[in-house]
């Protein structure tokens, strides 16, 4: 049986904007280095940087069918999340979904198969991470699921976790912790910013972090060139 899932719990909004101040790999590092999506996952276009909620869409492949199902279930803040049932690279997104999502005040999409339409969907200023760029279309035959817990490129995505996307990757943060790593990631751009300006002021790595007694205990030697 497929089904649609509706009134999803999401994460609070104030978080959600707090989670999107920070870089993914802070907040990958801030939660214990966990939750990044596989890096064969890319933004279409370069600079975006975006975190929401996720609506999850279970496909089949070469069918795009639930994407259209799926939007009815949006709120403005969300990311769609979409993963196919089994391997597929073919466009399941493009220029005409990206203008319907647009409208309901979704913030981008990530995909772990196909995008196309690229150029008309950077020029609308609307973010894709995906898989592959393919042109092929898909079929709208097969029934899937909206808003299940799906497997996205190695990572578990439960409706209503936050997603945040820059050029560096994807990241995931459960719903029921975002409040936690939001803090986590907060200290950690924190204690960055402080060794930011003391590598700025020519500090060496191996003194900040006073690495000279293990690189010693390891066997390192220094010797002057004869």
């Amino acid at each position: 049986m497929s089904v649609v899932i509706q009134n999803i719990k999401r994460a609070a909004a104030d978080t959600v904007a707090e989670l999107g101040r920070y870089g993914v790999a802070t907040i990958h590092e801030a939660q214990d280095r966990t939750g990044l999506m596989a890096p064969y996952m890319r933004p279409i276009w370069t600079g975006a940087h975006i975190s929401g909620t996720a609506v999850t869409v279970s496909v089949p492949p070469c069918d795009n069918w639930m994407i259209h199902v799926a939007i009815e279930q949006c709120q403005p803040g969300d990311i769609m999340v979409i993963a196919p049932t089994s391997f597929s690279d073919a466009g399941y997104f493009g220029d005409l979904l990206g203008a319907s999502l647009k409208a309901h005040g979704v913030t981008g999409v990530v995909l772990d198969a196909g995008c196309r339409d690229i150029a008309v969907l950077r020029e609308a200023g609307f973010p894709v991470w995906s898989k592959a760029i393919s042109a092929q279309g898909t079929v709208k035959e097969t029934l899937g699921d909206v808003n299940i817990p799906i497997v996205c490129a190695g990572q578990i995505v439960h409706p209503g976790d936050v997603i945040v996307a820059d050029d560096d990757g994807i990241v995931v943060v459960p719903r029921l912790q975002a409040d936690e790593i939001a803090k986590k990631s907060a200290a950690r751009e924190a204690r960055e910013d402080q060794i930011r300006a003391r590598y700025d002021a020519g500090e060496l790595g191996i003194d900040i972090n006073n690495m000279r007694p293990r690189l010693a205990e390891k066997g390192l030697v220094y010797k002057d060139m004869e």
